[in-house]
């Protein structure tokens, strides 16, 4: 047989409502975890214990959040007029752009090594294990820019090395070639001049 139905109503042992106070806690935490990865949303959850203990979970910051449902549903109550609605929600995020601005460039000065000061032992060696991991690859990136240089001048000289052998094969060809048309020239000189009796001229020109 299924559960019967269960009636809603406050649990009067203390234990037991803190019991189910803590695990329906986790349970509804899970949900908007869950709801928020799943469905990209924008999630806000905020308990208040019967003790008073606050607890809360936020996909996004909290204070945007809670400042985005006032522009949306409270704030927009007290409003005349969807202009001055429209202007006061871009005020807005003109503010939270400008704060995204001043967190990234006070990173960038503390990656520059400007105003530690005010950075403690946690975020010194939070900061330090960051550049360490950029100098890393930073590295990483220069030596196989080297390498990839150095193959390249390698082939380039093998290339090099290459045309140099060809011209000079073509070089000792075109030498060898004159030699022999060299030793030819000569040799027919020599035969020529065996036929020709000595101080007669080689042609008679006409008188």
């Amino acid at each position: 047989m299924g559960r019967g139905k269960v009636e809603l109503k406050r649990i009067e042992n203390p234990t037991n409502r803190q019991v189910t106070f803590s695990k329906r806690r986790d349970g509804l935490v899970k949900k908007a975890i869950e709801l928020s990865i799943l469905c990209d949303a924008e999630v806000a959850l905020i308990i208040f214990s019967p003790s008073g203990k606050a607890y809360h979970f936020s996909s996004h910051d909290m204070d945007r959040t809670i400042r985005r449902y006032r522009n949306e549903k409270g704030d927009l109550h007290n409003m005349n007029s969807h202009g001055v609605r429209t202007t006061e929600v871009w005020k807005n995020e003109m503010d939270e752009m400008k704060k995204t601005i001043d967190t990234l460039e006070m990173k960038h000065k503390h990656l520059a090594g400007e105003d530690l000061s005010t950075l403690g032992i946690k975020e010194l060696k939070q900061l330090e294990r960051q550049l360490r991991i950029g100098v890393d690859r930073v590295r990483s990136k220069k030596w196989r820019l080297l390498s990839e240089h150095i193959s390249m001048l390698k082939r380039n000289h093998r290339t090099l090395q290459e045309e140099n052998c060809n011209l000079q094969k073509k070089l000792c060809e075109l030498q060898s070639e004159a030699d022999e048309n060299s030793e030819l020239d000569s040799s027919s000189d020599h035969v020529i001049q065996r036929f020709i009796p000595e101080g007669q001229p080689l042609f008679h020109l006409p008188t």
